[in-house]
């Protein structure tokens, strides 16, 4: 496992915008995700529902 590593917002929006990564809203509670949501974002529930389906070489970052 890598270590955890602190990415600027600039970074995430040109990784996301680009399809190589994916931002993941590590809120639990779907209610939470809509008030929290970034644009690009996907909820936690969505993440765990889909994960076998994930490229094992696309990044996954978690707000």
């Amino acid at each position: 496992m890598s270590e955890i590593e602190r990415v600027s917002p600039e970074e995430v929006r040109a990784q996301v915008q680009a399809g190589n990564a994916m931002l993941v809203c590590a809120y639990d509670d779907d209610g939470k995700y809509r008030k929290m949501r970034l644009d690009g974002s996907i909820a936690l529930s969505e993440f765990k529902a889909g994960i076998s389906g994930i490229p094992k070489d696309k990044e996954i970052i978690f707000f």
